[in-house]
């Protein structure tokens, strides 16, 4: 089961890339995700669950992929990244 989301931003790089390191430290918290950084795309990863934010200076892009047995928490986490998007990129 996955989760993809786009959304446009006009922030930038940068401050996209502080807005994405923002909602990764949020995730951890709440889920309990591990991330790195390769380039302009923040991997990030924990038991049953893995993906990508996908940088540019005009959009991001998050891709998840939920295994098994955290399929039932989908909406919770697209509930969740929604909100932390909307707080740092606009809605």
């Amino acid at each position: 089961m996955s989760i993809d989301i786009r959304r446009h931003h006009t922030l930038g790089l940068a401050k996209a890339r502080e807005a994405a390191e923002f909602i990764a430290d949020h995730l951890d918290d709440q889920f309990d995700l591990q991330s790195h950084w390769n380039g302009n795309t923040l991997h990030f990863e924990r038991f049953g669950v893995s993906g990508r934010m996908e940088v540019s200076d005009t959009e991001v892009r998050l891709h998840v992929r939920l295994g098994f047995l955290l399929s039932p928490l989908k909406s919770r986490f697209e509930r969740e990244i929604h909100k932390y998007l909307d707080e740092v990129l606009g809605a």
